[in-house]
């Protein structure tokens, strides 16, 4: 058995005993709020009884560790090269959340020997029968690490503001993602969140157009997640580091995060449970980076 079917039984030995769900939330262009959604509905799903980690696949910004005022002792490198196991790179978040640092280790994961893939994969293993929930706030745009953790995520939250840059860079986005030959729509759920919006009419009105034309010249059909109103606490609770829905839970921003929560938590698990963890996804995400080295 060569090293490639022995890693790949694992996998699914993994995802048979586990049922870790993958969310990964994306956007085609930053600033739109991603990484500010990402940590709120980790919260909000943590209210809600689940075990929730974020993974930062930001490598650039490490966003995460700034929106909680945590800095991480240690981050997916560590793992790799320092001997660390899963356990000790995730650090402790409010309201017993966890999170990852990527690090540089997402660029790096093309240039892994066997031994270190067989090592990651093993921790992922751990991370899949530790949480309930994945979330994977990947970078803004359209660079092949963000395209690559999109592919290989089972559900995708993309975020949108009424902005039209926001707005054509999310289709931009999924007009790659749907040239991609391993793109099956069937096996991916792609859920729209439209931020910072004046009502909800607007927000309705915006996934209206996206879906509109996704589904017209993509064949690609959207489901909407709902929307979050412009809200300058939102804003305060950033400068303050602080979660808007634990800094300032009862203004309409915490209010519409926490029913976009409860609509994903209620969502047909059942679906989910066929679905498989964060194991599976690395094992994908690291198979598409050596293909393109």
């Amino acid at each position: 058995m060569d090293q490639a079917t022995s890693l790949r039984q694992r996998v699914q030995e993994s995802s048979e005993s586990s049922n870790a769900r993958v969310i990964a939330v994306t956007s085609g262009k930053g600033g739109v709020g991603k990484t500010s959604l990402s940590v709120n509905l980790a919260m909000e799903m943590a209210k809600l009884g689940k075990k929730v980690v974020i993974f930062d696949a930001d490598f650039g910004l490490a966003n995460v560790e700034v929106m909680l005022g945590i800095r991480p002792t240690y981050n997916l490198l560590d793992l790799i090269h320092n001997n660390k196991t899963m356990p000790e790179i995730i650090t402790k978040g409010p309201m017993g959340i966890g999170f990852i640092s990527g690090g540089s280790g997402v660029s790096e994961l093309a240039s892994l020997d066997k031994n270190n893939i067989k090592l990651l994969i093993s921790e992922m293993v751990k991370l899949d029968k530790m949480y309930d929930v994945v979330i994977i706030d990947t970078g803004a745009g359209i660079t092949d690490s963000v395209m690559e953790f999109v592919m290989v995520s089972p559900e995708v939250l993309l975020v949108v503001t009424p902005e039209p840059t926001s707005i054509t860079d999310a289709y931009s986005l999924l007009k790659v993602l749907r040239r991609k030959n391993e793109f099956n729509p069937l096996y991916k759920t792609i859920n729209v969140v439209s931020n910072r919006v004046t009502n909800d009419s607007e927000g309705d009105e915006i996934f209206a157009k996206m879906n509109t034309v996704s589904s017209k010249f993509l064949n690609t059909k959207l489901e909407y997640l709902g929307s979050i109103p412009q809200d300058k606490n939102a804003s305060m609770a950033i400068i303050e580091q602080k979660p808007v829905v634990s800094a300032y839970p009862n203004t309409p921003a915490s209010k519409a995060i926490c029913e976009l929560a409860s609509k994903l938590i209620n969502t047909d698990q059942e679906e989910y449970k066929k679905k498989d963890g964060i194991a599976k996804v690395f094992f994908d995400f690291i198979k598409f980076k050596k293909r393109a080295k």
